[in-house]
């Protein structure tokens, strides 16, 4: 199988798992590949536009549903971490990754998919089983997420109830404005 109709055939997989991240080894095994072989495919289709990301169980495409986007700037004790990711998908949301701004390493990313309860569920059972601290330690709590929903109406509702449970953080003159631009 050439590379063109192999990143095809990967573009299937993830659209036709769309619920459920694929793992780069299952991926690697389907497509009779190595496993960077697939890293490779998955970024030569991000760079031409696909809407594949990393999450910690595999890669998984977008759901066409949720066409708005939007960061938020949040900060919070370690102890709110469950109520802010629930407050975002009982209101229609789901976190696409959080990252934090640090004036020396610049912008740390990681991929979430968060769309559900059960999803928080296993990302806070992770974070309490382990030694590891949430990310947005590094930078004494505050951090961002890119929240993704069906409309706009939907993020301005979850923006809204952030603020209101004081959940939301103001941009400072430092930090750049397009993180998307970011890596």
């Amino acid at each position: 199988m050439h590379g063109n109709e192999r990143r095809k055939r990967l573009l299937q997989i993830l659209s036709n798992n769309q619920n459920h991240p694929v793992s780069g080894t299952a991926l690697a095994k389907q497509l009779q590949v190595s496993r960077q072989i697939i890293v490779q495919d998955i970024a030569l289709l991000r760079a031409n536009g696909a809407e594949i990301f990393s999450a910690s169980r595999g890669y998984m495409m977008l759901p066409s549903i949720q066409s708005a986007s939007r960061i938020l700037k949040v900060f919070h004790a370690d102890e709110d971490t469950e109520e802010e990711m629930t407050l975002i998908v009982d209101l229609g949301g789901s976190i696409q990754d959080v990252f934090v701004y640090h004036k020396v390493y610049g912008v740390v990313r990681a991929d979430m998919d968060i769309r559900s309860r059960k999803d928080i569920h296993r990302f806070m059972d992770s974070i309490h089983s382990g030694t590891s601290s949430l990310l947005k330690n590094i930078t004494a709590g505050y951090h961002y997420h890119t929240i993704l929903a069906d409309n706009e109406e939907t993020l301005d509702g979850i923006q809204v109830r952030m603020a209101e449970k004081g959940l939301l953080a103001k941009l400072q003159d430092y930090e750049p404005v397009d993180f998307g631009k970011q890596s």
